[in-house]
């Protein structure tokens, strides 16, 4: 495919896995594209795909022309070719997974759509290539209520009424095949009357808005405010590709994960994963489901996890970083999806730039360079301690919830932008409560010094971000209940009013009402090392 449209493959035969001319980079193809395609080259398991460059983001003519068949449809055809299957056809359906990808990481802040493709006529092919029903109604239904949300606007809780009023408060996971069909089609209803015209039966169409929706969610109000905060600029935009959709929500052998190199909290070079099976990528990063840590991965699906702990050294040895990845496991078979550079605390950087140089990895330079900012200050660790009449005694947590990012908070409760605004405007530090770790809450997460949340896992994409910006950050605690409408919190067998003072430790995990007593420790071993890299480089 010729550069000169800027429009790349990646993973269709063509033998270095990808057929992007001269022209491309990180910056006409997006840093996830560009990332993919440098995942291809390593021979390692990616689906094929292809990408809109990053041009065709930046006035309202060139997205206009995105989503003209005539752009891509030769692209398309490769793509159909390597994958043996055609989109619309109803005995061979392709299905398409449809990202962004800015030339900067901006993760959680644009849009994905997944399993485009699927109709009302292609449901009998798909059923034929997977002999699995029960897939084939939950990635039809899962389609309806993110197109309803991300290209017809309409409101997620929609949908998840729609769930309600069929089955409670029942775990869709739980649903037969029978159950997801019927959801399907009072989805397809609820969307044809909120939406004001009928889901598109068109797979062709499907694709075009799904290709203007994610060019336009560069423009959206988190987006904005994202690239605002780390001074990104407007005029880069956002890649757009479309790749083969992978099944993680193909049965028990399969699932989707996020995970990193080394620990990001405190540089540990050991994988942290977050896995759940018998689910789609969006679960686990989109913060509404919590996720169980990689021991059921490595216990239930052994090889596939040796393959993934493979995947991540060679793609440390590649990118000379610790890595942020995303993946898919169908029938016990791995895909990767995504790699990045981990958002990291300062803690980390300073112990994985010293731990890559003496793995030889990176060089003495680059690891003065990713530690040049990098002071004592910066390495502090707080810790809880408890202390009555010079008494120290153990304090009593209302609760547990899995650490994303460590350190102390203490602070009112808030539980929307709002309140956060409010007090952070008064002088006064804030808790956010929430219930999903969801990257709309950006600018709150911004104003407060800790994010606790219901559900949601350590991956999550508002995870990473408030790792990112320094906050102490604890995802799905189920014991926690959320009435916004009384203004409260319930854990352990108490009540909290928004304004109460909570303490989140981000050390262990644990939350407790009222204010803790906040000791400051400095990893002393970690300092020395620091301190002889600068002698040694001077």
């Amino acid at each position: 495919m010729s550069a000169a449209r800027d429009i790349y493959l990646i993973g269709c035969g063509d033998g270095d896995g990808a057929s992007a001319g001269a022209g491309a980079s990180a910056q006409t193809m997006g840093f996830k594209a560009w990332n993919l395609l440098r995942m291809a080259q390593l021979l390692l398991p990616v689906p094929p795909a292809f990408v809109i460059g990053t041009r065709y983001c930046l006035d309202p003519e060139a997205r206009a022309q995105a989503t003209k068949p005539d752009l891509w449809r030769s692209a398309l055809q490769a793509l159909e070719q390597s994958a043996g299957r055609v989109l619309g056809d109803s005995r061979h359906p392709l299905l398409l997974s449809v990202r962004s990808g800015a030339p900067v990481s901006m993760p959680g802040m644009m849009e994905t759509l997944l399993n485009i493709g699927l109709c009302d006529a292609t449901v009998a092919g798909l059923l034929r290539q997977t002999g699995n029903p029960r897939l084939v109604w939950d990635a039809y239904r899962r389609l309806v209520a993110t197109y309803g949300e991300v290209v017809a606007g309409l409101p997620a809780q929609l949908f998840d009424d729609v769930r309600t009023a069929l089955f409670g408060a029942q775990d869709e996971r739980q649903l037969d095949f029978a159950d997801l069909r019927l959801l399907t089609r009072r989805c397809l209803e609820a969307f044809a009357q909120a939406a004001g015209r009928p889901f598109p039966q068109t797979p062709s169409e499907q694709l075009a808005e799904a290709i203007e929706a994610v060019l336009a969610s560069w423009t959206s109000a988190k987006a904005c405010e994202y690239r605002r905060l780390n001074g990104i600029p407007d005029t880069i935009g956002t890649a757009v590709t479309v790749q083969c959709m992978v099944f993680g929500n193909a049965g028990g052998q399969s699932g989707a994960g996020v995970g990193f190199t080394r620990d990001p909290a405190s540089g540990e070079p050991a994988l942290w994963v977050d896995f759940l099976f018998d689910a789609q990528g969006e679960d686990v990063v989109s913060g509404r489901r919590s996720a169980n840590g990689h021991d059921q991965l490595a216990a239930v699906l052994p090889d596939v996890w040796q393959q993934l702990s493979d995947a991540a050294r060679r793609l440390e040895q590649a990118f000379g970083d610790m890595q942020d990845f995303e993946f898919t496991v169908q029938e016990g078979r791995l895909f990767m999806l995504q790699t990045r550079s981990g958002k990291r605390t300062p803690l980390a950087a300073a112990r994985i730039a010293l731990d890559l140089l003496e793995e030889g990895v990176i060089s003495q330079g680059l690891a003065l360079d990713r530690t040049a900012a990098i002071d004592r200050g910066a390495l502090a660790r707080t810790r809880l301690v408890a202390q009555t009449e010079g008494r120290f005694e153990p304090l009593t947590p209302l609760g547990r919830a899995a650490t994303a990012s460590h350190g102390i908070a203490v602070g009112e409760i808030a539980l929307d932008e709002a309140r956060a605004a409010l007090r952070h405007g008064a002088g006064v530090p804030v808790v956010l409560v929430r219930r999903d770790a969801e990257t709309g809450d950006l600018a709150a997460l911004e104003l407060a010094v800790g994010l606790l949340t219901q559900r949601g896992a350590r991956t999550s994409h508002a995870a990473v971000v408030a790792r990112q910006l320094g906050k102490v950050c604890l995802v799905g605690c189920s014991a926690l209940e959320i009435d916004e409408g009384a203004r409260t919190i319930t854990a352990g067998g108490r009540s909290l009013h928004e304004g109460e003072l909570l303490t989140l430790d981000g050390n262990d995990g644990a939350f407790y009402a009222g204010a803790g007593q906040v000791a400051i420790d400095y990893p002393e071993g970690l300092l020395a090392r620091m301190m002889a890299l600068r002698q040694s480089g001077a």
